[in-house]
């Protein structure tokens, strides 16, 4: 009984066989990709810059979703400004009740990914975002400045630079 359970467990880490080949994107989305990805992280690094601001390296997980696979679930505005800011704030309060312990990182980032799942924000980076916060020892103000604000920056050069490419159409859904 338990060593077929074990070996079924064992099983399912052998994964599916591909049934469908992967594609490459034709040359112009690729620009767009690249354009995108560069104009959001340069508008994040400006704005940064000028407010002595820390970029979060999250916003780079997050130019790849958007630019990259504008198409996916997690990559809309939704996921992604919900995503960062509830994650924000899963991080900025776990740090406000327990300080930085050897435990308090992990429990932000599993807080931030069940809020992101309750809420139906899921967007991967969050969970970044939230162990960021842990670490840094972020103030409140990390909720808005730079994390919402840096979310909502990347969505819009997503609607402006995505939407230049025939093939694209961003976002697929708003809520």
């Amino acid at each position: 009984m338990v060593a077929t359970l074990f070996i079924r467990y064992l099983s399912k880490m052998k994964g599916y066989k591909r049934t469908t080949p992967l594609v490459t994107p034709p040359p112009l989305d690729i620009i767009i990709t690249w354009l995108g990805a560069f104009l959001g992280i340069t508008a994040i690094a400006l704005f940064a810059e000028n407010y002595s601001l820390p970029i979060v390296a999250s916003f780079g997980a997050s130019a790849v979703l958007i630019y990259g696979v504008p198409d996916a679930p997690l990559s809309q505005p939704r996921n992604v400004i919900l995503g960062h800011t509830l994650s924000a704030v899963a991080g900025v309060t776990t740090f406000i009740m327990f300080g930085l312990t050897w435990w308090s990182p992990a429990l932000g980032t599993a807080l931030a990914l069940i809020i992101m799942i309750l809420t139906k924000t899921t967007h991967p980076p969050g969970g970044a975002t939230a162990l960021f916060a842990v670490l840094s020892k972020a103030h409140p103000s990390y909720i808005l400045t730079p994390i919402a604000l840096g979310a909502v920056i990347l969505v819009i050069i997503g609607l402006l630079v995505n939407n230049l490419s025939p093939n694209r159409h961003y976002p697929r859904y708003w809520y």
